[in-house]
Order: C-alpha cells, then structure tokens, then sequence
C-alpha cells in the first residue's frame, strides 16, 4: 500500500525570505519571524464553497420596496 501525502508549501517570510514553515492546507494562518520579527498573515488561495441550500429558501430574499 502506497501513502499518499498532503501537499505542502514552503513558507517564506515576506521580509527576510527566511523559511517559517511547511504548511498544508489552512483558512488563515499568522506567523511572526524570528529572524526580523515581520508579521506574515496569510490566507487560504481558494477558499471551500458555502453548503448549499438543499432546497431550502434562500437566506436573503429581496424586498419588493428596494430598488433593483
């Protein structure tokens, strides 16, 4: 049996280029560099889609005084 391992990506400062992390899949992810005390915040490149509705009504219906 072969194991499959997640994706990773080297994270690099922003400031210094120094390497933080190897990280996989994450929604927001804040780290501080040791070396030049940069903050580096990222996020997520695609975020996951919203559930959908499964046929229920929609969250927000129009109102008919609104215009558009």
């Amino acid at each position: 049996m072969v194991k499959v391992l997640p994706r990773v990506k080297d994270l690099r400062c922003g400031g210094c280029s120094r390497l933080l992390a190897k990280v996989g899949q994450f929604d927001v992810l804040q780290i501080k560099c040791p070396r030049c005390r940069a903050i580096n915040n990222l996020r997520a490149e695609s975020l996951r889609t919203a559930p959908s509705n499964d046929g229920q009504e929609p969250l927000c219906t129009p109102s008919p005084s609104s215009p558009g």
